[in-house]
């Protein structure tokens, strides 16, 4: 059991928990519900008091270095979180995450177990907050590595698209995460959302299924009669559920999300407009004018593009994109039993 450790280093714990379950939700559905970030802000806000007050005035060095440690932790960790979100680097949860990490373990906590000192590895900055952020990215740098070895397994590896994207059935677009690798004219790192392909369909009250059964009657703006709720595209967010919002302010998107903007509610049912031009196949520049935000970033053309593929191909290649909170637990799991591995490299090294 633990025989050292301070009261708030042991109720840091409860972080582990709480992100193991965000990891899955992400994995499921891309989206984290705010709420989860709340309680952990609130202790992390009553432990960083706590530990505060035992701080100041700061009379040692160890008191000093302390105060810097925080003030590296809350001022530059949470400023990075939010500009990597905003450059679309993290999504919206990834950011939150962060940022909570920044106030609730700015410093290294100490544990031991059976005569070890946890974490093994520590840093001269000592920062913990960094060390979660520098784990993650080296544990999500393998992520290429398991894409490749994924399409390797399936017998669909292709240099060097099988790094990061994969080759999946078009019937299993209407729950796959990420966005199209491919356009009509070839492959892509720009193509369709698939979160906006939902949108789209639950529009037009559409199933994948009635898409490729019958691509010439819906490519037809006049087919178009009678829209619904997009919704935000979630493949668990049915379009009955109000259209909840993407963005930072609303249940969180993962990184593949594109530009989070609200996806917004759609027409009420007969509410369309009676004069579509006819040069409007799908009804893609329609569906994107009556939808508030910009659809993770899609343009009538690419959305038609990616109708196209959808109707008429029976598989695709998509971009996954990393669903980031996995490889953050991993990080934070790694942090907190041997430490920094960033430091650890370049301590084998000779270089720190």
């Amino acid at each position: 059991m633990f025989g050292i450790g301070t009261l708030p280093d042991l109720l840091r714990l409860a972080v582990l928990p709480i992100l193991a379950w965000t990891a899955v939700r992400d994995v499921r559905t891309r989206r984290v519900p705010n709420v989860v970030w709340y309680p952990l802000a609130a202790l992390g806000l009553v432990l960083l008091a706590w530990e505060l007050v035992g701080h100041l005035p700061p009379e040692t060095v160890f008191d000093r270095l302390y105060l810097i440690r925080v003030g590296v932790s809350v001022c530059l960790v949470v400023p990075l979180s939010y500009l990597f979100w905003r450059l679309g680097g993290f999504g919206g949860a990834d950011a939150k995450a962060l940022m909570v990490f920044a106030v609730l373990l700015p410093t290294f906590p100490s544990y031991t177990l059976a005569g070890t000192e946890f974490p093994l590895a520590a840093t001269r900055l000592g920062v913990f907050s960094m060390t979660v952020l520098t784990n993650t990215v080296i544990v999500g740098l393998a992520y290429p590595l398991f894409l490749a070895a994924r399409n390797l397994a399936d017998g669909e590896f292709e240099f060097p698209i099988s790094f990061v994207g994969r080759r999946v059935p078009v019937a299993s677009l209407s729950t796959a995460h990420g966005r199209l690798f491919e356009s009509p004219e070839g492959v892509t790192r720009n193509g369709l959302d698939l979160d906006a392909l939902r949108m789209y369909l639950r529009w037009r009250g559409l199933t994948l299924s009635d898409l490729r059964s019958n691509p010439d009657t819906l490519r037809d703006p006049d087919s178009i009669d009678e829209t619904f709720d997009p919704t935000d595209g979630a493949v668990h967010r049915a379009a009955t559920d109000g259209g909840a919002s993407a963005d930072f302010d609303g249940d969180d998107a993962a990184a593949d999300a594109g530009d989070g903007d609200t996806a917004g509610g759609g027409d009420a049912p007969g509410d369309g407009d009676a004069d579509a031009p006819s040069d409007d196949p799908w009804g893609a520049a329609r569906f994107l004018d009556s939808i508030e935000g910009t659809a993770y970033g899609t343009s009538p053309e690419k959305l038609r593009g990616g109708l196209e593929l959808a109707a008429t191909r029976e598989s695709v290649w998509i971009s996954p994109g990393i669903p980031f909170l996995v490889p953050m637990f991993v990080g934070l799991v790694v942090a907190f039993v041997y430490g920094d591995v960033l430091f650890g490299v370049l301590g084998a090294l000779g270089i720190v």
